[in-house]
């Protein structure tokens, strides 16, 4: 019942938060938001600092991506090794979901992330100007500066991660954009057909994305992980390394679909430590030639110990 409350409120705080919509905007993707915690302003929520040239991090700390009262969790879209990476971030609950987490997006990766290879195609001094869902699009107003510095090749990617964050909400099955205030149907010297989906960028997605945890996380055992996946017979393993690098336990699930299509999965390992240390959760496919790990997803972390957490 709390769970079905929670969604209802933030539905509401989203279709505040975008505009005017021929129906519900959906809940927020993830976190828990309090039903009395005050909502900002409709558009609100933090806006940080832009990233530095060529993706450097921004003073942004990587969240926990255990959402607590009065706040709630929203998915950015970075890229790590030219493809698209998912993390998080924890915000006040706020009116303005929509436009927080393209806030987050345009901040850039933080310092943690970078660390971890996250990038941003999206260059610095990019700003948000207006967001607005009709019908379930939504149309996303960006200075000239998201245009800039990029080659045809690349900006597709830049493209791809604004559409995934902005799709993360049920109600939004697509975007369009604006540049300055005027609707573009070219962007960087690329056509961009109205609206744009996540399936025209399936293609950059990896073999494996990891949801959950995030980078930084503080995780206790035993570790849930979770994301989506398209491998070899649906199998996606896991281990956990401490901070010698040392696997510490492995497991190994199936996700809902494999070998051509992309499922979920989400799987559980628990883990020993003597002390709170660095680690990281390393998913991965086993070659079907020869066993290897292929397709590594590597998650830095920080694993609990036992004493920590109980």
């Amino acid at each position: 019942m709390m769970r079905r409350l929670i969604m209802i409120i933030a539905t509401g705080l989203l279709a505040t938060a975008c505009g005017t919509t021929a129906g519900s905007l959906g809940p927020a993707p993830a976190g828990t938001t309090s039903p009395s915690s005050p909502a900002s302003s409709p558009g609100g929520g933090p806006t940080s600092a832009a990233p530095s040239p060529g993706g450097r991090p921004s003073a942004t700390p990587a969240p926990s991506a255990q959402g607590s009262t009065g706040q709630v969790g929203l998915q950015v879209w970075f890229t790590r090794n030219a493809k698209l990476f998912v993390t998080e971030r924890t915000v006040p609950a706020t009116a303005g979901v929509g436009r927080a987490a393209v806030d987050g997006l345009l901040a850039g990766p933080s310092a943690a992330e970078y660390a971890a290879g996250l990038r941003s195609q999206i260059p610095a001094g990019t700003t948000l100007l207006g967001l607005h869902i009709s019908a379930g699009i939504g149309t996303v107003d960006l200075s000239s500066s998201f245009e800039s510095g990029a080659a045809p090749s690349t900006m597709p990617l830049r493209i791809a991660q604004m559409v995934y964050t902005l799709t993360q909400f049920p109600t939004i099955s697509g975007v369009r954009f604006e540049i300055d205030g005027q609707g573009v149907t070219v962007v960087g010297g690329v056509p961009v057909q109205s609206p744009q989906t996540r399936a025209m960028y399936g293609g950059y997605l990896p073999a494996i994305t990891v949801r959950s945890p995030v980078i930084g996380e503080q995780v206790t055992s035993p570790v849930t992980v979770s994301g989506t996946a398209n491998v070899f017979e649906a199998t996606v393993s896991l281990r956990v390394l401490d901070s010698a690098g040392h696997e510490i336990a492995r497991t190994f699930t199936t996700a809902t679909c494999g070998t051509g299509c992309r499922g979920s999965y989400s799987v559980s390992v628990s883990y020993s430590v003597p002390r709170t240390q660095p680690g990281t959760i390393e998913v991965f496919e086993s070659s079907a030639k020869d066993g290897q790990p292929v397709n590594v997803q590597q998650i830095p972390v920080t694993l609990g110990s036992v004493s920590a957490s109980g």
